[in-house]
């Protein structure tokens, strides 16, 4: 199987692929027509990209199978038009999120105690003690979470350790969930922003989530709260973000903006390069060793498992959650063989899993599994449920449609 690799990529993750049997093509520069020209030259059946751009175009009359977005966010693969043409798009959840929640907390603390200020102002040869010893400090203070991913869930332990208190709003998150995980959660995004001290964002770009924070989500915050984006974007209406920062009244932090160069190197004179009350970074959420080394063995596995049996994990355009009718919420001691007992039941009677997360709680002693499906076990299937020890509660919830 030829693998097209069209962007930066681990020295290690080309030796695994190599090992596996695939015929690599390393091309880290390809773009635009570059790369639609060379998808067609080598007959390619697995593309795999980082921030490279994949349009509609380039897919039209290639032999590709699947595309794999080395990371986790894949709003520039044109995903609509590889399901159209029949091309599996997978990505990498999960494996960033240590780096992307430890660069969160870095922007927190340089904001509260302005470390950019405070190095350019003594590379000028100016000594501003007094200007720069007004820092609030984290300890004590809330911080908000809009999103409870991986990335999201990263934050929580962080910010623990910090002695911060967390609230969080997330569509998925169950209240039980939440006071397991030892955190607040609030119906609404309105809520978070009213009561946090520090607003930190951690979702996907969906259509659901696009332009999700503008103008009353900056109104509704406090005065002097920390506002951090290291998720996508679009996600945010910039000009209510620099309008609300402009006026003094918020600090902003962001990796990820609006007009930022596509490249690893590039110009940008865009308005946050002098925008008052914001702290950027080159969008290096994800940039560390450690995270391109667990993305490049995840990416190994895509393609091992693809090659060996047509299937590939983490597909993202194939969704199954519009036929799921009941959520199914089961807290568990975290042991091997809980959840296989579960699906053993839900086997038994015919009902299918379409979409299923596993948190494991602080200290790994036990976890919440959330599993939507498109049926409700019977009371005896339940039941049955109930009879392995390690099973705390079972819990079913009809989805509102």
């Amino acid at each position: 199987m030829k693998v097209l690799v069209a962007d930066k990529f681990e020295k290690s993750g080309l030796e695994g692929l190599k090992q596996i049997g695939a015929e690599v093509v390393n091309e880290p520069d390809l773009n635009g027509d570059d790369l639609a020209r060379r998808l067609k030259e080598t007959g390619a059946k697995v593309l795999i990209v980082r921030s490279t751009k994949v349009t509609a175009s380039m897919l039209d009359g290639v032999p590709l199978g699947l595309i794999i977005r080395a990371g986790a966010g894949y709003n520039t693969i044109d995903v609509a038009a590889a399901s159209a043409l029949g091309i599996l798009v997978s990505n990498c959840p999960g494996k960033n999120g240590k780096a992307v929640a430890e660069l969160a907390f870095g922007l927190m603390l340089a904001a509260d105690r302005r470390i950019p200020d405070n190095v350019n102002e003594l590379r000028e040869g100016r000594w501003n003690k007094k200007a720069f010893s007004a820092g609030r400090g984290l300890h004590g203070r809330m911080l908000g979470l809009i999103g409870m991913g991986n990335i999201g869930q990263e934050m929580i332990p962080r910010a623990k350790a910090f002695g911060m208190y967390v609230n969080c709003y997330s569509r998925w998150m169950l209240p039980e969930v939440a006071a397991a995980l030892g955190i607040g959660r609030s119906d609404s995004l309105l809520e978070v922003a009213k009561q946090s001290d520090f607003v930190s964002v951690h979702v996907a770009l969906t259509p659901e989530t696009k332009g999700l924070i503008g103008r009353e989500f900056f109104d509704a915050m406090k005065d002097g709260a920390v506002f951090v984006n290291t998720s996508r974007a679009e996600v945010v209406d910039q000009k209510a973000l620099l309008e609300a920062t402009s006026s003094g009244r918020i600090f902003a932090c962001l990796d990820v903006f609006e007009g930022e160069p596509a490249g690893g190197t590039g110009e940008y004179d865009g308005p946050m390069r002098e925008a008052k009350g914001v702290y950027c970074t080159h969008h290096i959420g994800a940039s560390t060793e450690q995270a391109q080394e667990a993305v490049a063995q995840e990416t190994v596995r895509i393609v091992k498992e693809y090659k060996l049996t047509g299937v590939a994990p983490n597909v993202v355009n194939v969704r199954t959650s519009d036929q799921a009718t009941h959520l199914i919420v089961v807290r568990h001691a975290d042991r091997v063989g809980v959840l296989a007992h579960v699906m053993g039941v839900l086997k038994d009677e015919g009902i299918n899993i379409q979409e299923m997360e596993n948190v494991v709680l602080g200290g790994s002693q036990a976890a919440i599994a959330q599993m939507s499906t498109n049926g409700a076990p019977s009371p005896e299937g339940v039941e049955r449920m109930r009879l392995n020890s390690s099973i705390f509660d079972v819990h079913i919830i009809a989805i509102e449609r």
